[in-house]
């Protein structure tokens, strides 16, 4: 992670999901902006988080961690996001894992500045629970998919949620197979076992895999199979 020290680029973040418009104006309000490379952890679990996070740019991947030691998948954020609302609330340790799935802009403001002065905010509050509201919506599809549904629907799930049908999303054109292994964990299933789905995937036609990277070929089977559930 890096601080970047550009305030043009700040400043036309802020206007373009109109962040200040939240707070009090009339303050000059503490914001950083911080850059993650692509597969960089954001955040750990159980660590001490002190500024509240706005996501501006790119994508992450949010997931919580369990017994055995291996992450469950809960769900992806991309703009415009707010990370660390529970741990503002609650005054409590991250909750979960966030990890960059591609460049990331972050804006940060410090949770000691928000309590000493934005905390009865009614603009600050709304929009707080407006998105507690849908993490507690997302939070609730993925648990009913993690218990609920097949690896092959996951898995389907997973790359919809993941890959962007965009010819010019270089990001969402493949998916990089190098962490097959990260994902059989995160959807809470064997490296076997997430292989066998994929070869059969690709054996229909719907996914192609080459050596380091997984294609989708049919989007509109690929839909049926994921039942229109998103990690998102």
């Amino acid at each position: 992670m890096k601080f970047i020290q550009d305030w043009k680029l700040l400043k036309t973040k802020l206007r373009e999901y109109r962040i200040e418009q939240i707070f009090n104006q009339k303050k000059t309000l503490p914001f950083t902006l911080q850059q993650y490379e692509q597969d960089e952890i954001i955040l750990l679990e159980g660590i001490e988080l002190k500024s509240l996070l706005f996501l501006v740019e790119g994508k992450a991947k949010i997931a919580s961690n369990v017994e055995t030691g291996k992450s469950l998948l809960l769900r992806f954020v991309q703009p415009f996001s707010i990370i660390g609302d529970i741990e503002l609330i609650r005054d409590v340790p991250v909750q979960s894992q966030v990890k960059a799935v591609n460049e990331c802009l972050l804006i940060g403001l410090p949770f000691d500045y928000i309590k000493q002065h934005e905390i009865n905010n009614p603009k600050f509050l709304q929009t707080l629970l407006e998105h507690v509201s849908y993490k507690l919506q997302t939070c609730t599809t993925a648990s009913s998919v993690n218990l609920l549904a097949s690896v092959e629907n996951k898995f389907a799930s997973y790359l919809m949620s993941t890959i962007s049908p965009e010819p010019d999303n270089n990001f969402g054109i493949e998916l990089r197979t190098s962490n097959i292994k990260e994902i059989a964990d995160l959807l809470g299933t064997t490296y076997r076992h997430l292989n066998r789905v994929i070869n059969s995937l690709c054996q229909r036609k719907i996914i192609k895999k080459d050596i380091d990277s997984i294609r989708i070929l049919n989007w509109t089977v690929l839909e049926e199979i994921s039942n229109g559930i998103r990690y998102e």
